[in-house]
């Protein structure tokens, strides 16, 4: 069954698609052949300032975790031997701190709905049963609704067709790796001093798996990049706007809210 042909999903969409191709026109004496190009930049910065608030909440929670990590880690040394000890033990902690494990999880889920709307205009060629014209405009002469790995595979492939893609491509590695490089565990540090004290202490210092939940996801950026090669140019875009806006909006929050609250008159670190 096709989710998007659902009769209130296609609804949706066919407002948002109204909405997006008003922009387009109402942007074409500005940028001529580009104003979809930017009428898709401008939703996806509209969206993402709407989304704020989440981004907010995922911080608080991130900043709670870190603050949280080395009684976490002692809690694990302590009672390794007993898990249905150590599930108590960490519930209680959680319960006594107003969290819980999945702090931040319940706002990252709301946007998803959100996200799905706004990316299907850019990768159906058909919305609620009519042509999706955004994907007919192009961007330096490259159309919309065309994607890298079908251009080279069909052999339609240009010159042009192979810059705009390799740029955005580029462009989105980049911020990958910006974003892997800036935001390291953050409990390791925190829970290495409690690792530290004890000499008991058989892991390097941090919650078991933490460190690789955070390489996992270090290595998502990458996989975006990958995936712009694939999907029409209107969404590969969409893909860039969206993690440089992530990045920008992710080092604005960890100031706001750092991860490891310094000490009394020690200023925070700036993420590495």
């Amino acid at each position: 069954m096709d989710l998007y042909a659902f009769p209130p999903i296609a609804a949706v969409l066919d407002v948002a698609y109204s909405l997006l191709m008003g922009l387009t026109d109402l942007l074409e004496p500005l940028a001529g052949g580009a104003s979809a190009a930017l009428a898709i930049v401008l939703v996806t910065l509209l969206v993402r300032t709407a989304l704020i608030p989440v981004g907010v909440s995922q911080a608080k929670a991130e900043r709670t975790r870190a603050r949280l990590a080395p009684r976490l880690a002692e809690l694990q040394r302590k009672h390794k031997a007993n898990p249905e000890r150590l599930q108590r033990e960490m519930m209680a902690l959680y319960a006594e701190e107003g969290t819980s494990p999945f702090a931040g999880c319940l706002p990252m889920l709301v946007q998803i709905p959100v996200v799905g709307v706004i990316y299907a205009l850019f990768i159906l060629p058909v919305i609620a049963g009519h042509p999706n014209d955004l994907l007919t405009h192009t961007l330096f002469g490259v159309p919309l609704g065309s994607s890298l790995a079908g251009s080279l595979a069909a052999g339609t492939a240009t010159p042009a067709t192979i810059a705009v893609f390799g740029a955005i491509v580029l462009l989105i590695a980049l911020v990958g790796e910006v974003t892997r490089r800036a935001f390291r565990p953050v409990a390791a540090a925190g829970a290495a001093s409690a690792s530290r004290s004890s000499s008991s202490a058989s892991e390097p210092g941090q919650l078991p798996g933490l460190a690789s939940m955070q390489n996992v996801l270090g290595l998502l950026q990458f996989v975006t990049a990958v995936v712009a090669m694939f999907v029409p140019l209107a969404a590969a875009v969409y893909l860039l706007i969206t993690v440089s806006w992530t990045l920008g909006q992710r080092l604005v929050l960890r100031r706001l809210f750092p991860a490891a609250p310094s000490a009394p008159g020690v200023p925070p670190a700036l993420p590495a």
